[in-house]
């Protein structure tokens, strides 16, 4: 668990600290006051660019000097993060006070979160469902953040090289393509042990109070036996045309269905779709805590506004059993009166109070 989370001049808090003393972690106050800012400062202790997948230089508070910076304490050990002014868009990252790599942060902390843009989850396009497989893929394996950025970054080499195919070198496209392949049967090898797992989770939760879905990847060519590298080498004059690179698991896509009515997510009413994202989180909060012996940190933004009473105490028991800490924001304190222990935080106007109610 984070036991001491301090901001520094992120988004509109000049500076904050919070001592966390329980498992669940509330933040109450108006809208606008900063409570999703924080959650964003959490989650941004995993690699990525956090729950809004922002800009750096847009995380500086306005009236800053234009950095910001961010440190938790995880078991003893420092995280932190952050930018400097005279260099906005370079993140820093300092694992006990030694610089590091983002990527390395994954080491010391798993984190999921759910936010209510992620509402439209399953209608949006198949680019954010991705990034929330890989972050679901991401807490099982550490090592899936920097496979995908040295894929990602391959790709964009092999598609600066297609703009012109003509003056392009061959031998090293051909490098291009052996490190795509390379980098890419790890990211596909991590999300399909993640979903294989993920549903023999899922398969023994009950259908109720939450929605019971099932998980599966959809590539939008399938690959069969021929090795990525090959297919890219065949294509290259159709991916010259398209200007993108049209094969490999960039292109995958995750496919969840609602087990009881049988239908896709996305056919689903809004709350079943709600519902079925909670189960997915909570399972995955189980597996995590199974393999890594060390359960995520869940950052919940408004997800309780939505639910009736009963689900909202079947949540927060579901929650509580993950052992994992839970930080969640509200407007109306009243939403988390259920919980009994609790680190109860006000924010108003980028300021955080403790509370005693």
């Amino acid at each position: 668990m984070i036991g001491r989370l301090t901001l520094s001049d992120f988004r509109n808090h000049a500076d904050a600290l919070i001592l966390p003393d329980h498992a669940f972690v509330l933040l109450t106050g108006d809208n606008g006051a900063g409570k999703t800012n924080i959650l964003e400062a959490v989650s941004m202790l995993a690699p990525g660019r956090g729950l809004r997948g922002a800009a750096l230089g847009a995380m500086a508070r306005q009236e800053g000097a234009g950095g910001f910076g961010i440190a938790a304490e995880v078991d003893g050990v420092v995280l932190g993060t952050g930018v400097a002014a005279s260099a906005p868009e370079r993140r820093q990252v300092r694992i006990g006070g030694v610089g590091s790599s983002a990527n390395a942060l994954a080491d010391h902390l798993a984190i999921t979160w759910l936010t209510p843009a992620m509402d439209r989850l399953f209608l949006d396009s198949p680019g954010g469902r991705r990034r929330f497989l890989d972050r679901l893929t991401l807490a099982l394996h550490p090592g899936h953040a920097a496979h995908s950025a040295r894929y990602d970054a391959a790709m964009r080499a092999r598609n600066r090289l297609l703009g012109d195919l003509r003056t392009a070198d061959p031998a090293w496209l051909s490098a291009l393509e052996a490190q795509m392949d390379d980098h890419g049967l790890a990211l596909s090898a991590a999300r399909a042990d993640l979903v294989v797992r993920l549903n023999n989770i899922l398969a023994r939760q009950p259908d109720a109070p939450f929605a019971r879905p099932m998980i599966a990847i959809e590539e939008a060519e399938p690959q069969g036996e021929e090795p990525l590298a090959m297919r890219l080498a065949r294509q290259r004059r159709r991916d010259a045309a398209a200007g993108r690179s049209l094969s490999g698991p960039h292109r995958h896509d995750l496919a969840v269905t609602h087990v009881a009515k049988g239908q896709a997510a996305a056919l689903c009413s809004t709350g079943e779709q709600k519902a079925l994202l909670l189960s997915i989180l909570l399972a995955h909060a189980a597996l995590v805590a199974d393999e890594r012996g060390q359960p995520p940190v869940l950052l919940l933004d408004e997800v309780a506004a939505h639910l009736d009473p009963l689900r909202r105490a079947a949540l927060f028991d579901r929650l509580a059993e993950t052992g994992g800490q839970i930080w969640m924001t509200g407007t109306e304190p009243s939403l988390f009166s259920d919980l009994t222990a609790a680190t109860r935080l006000t924010v108003t106007a980028g300021h955080v109070f403790r509370s005693t109610t």
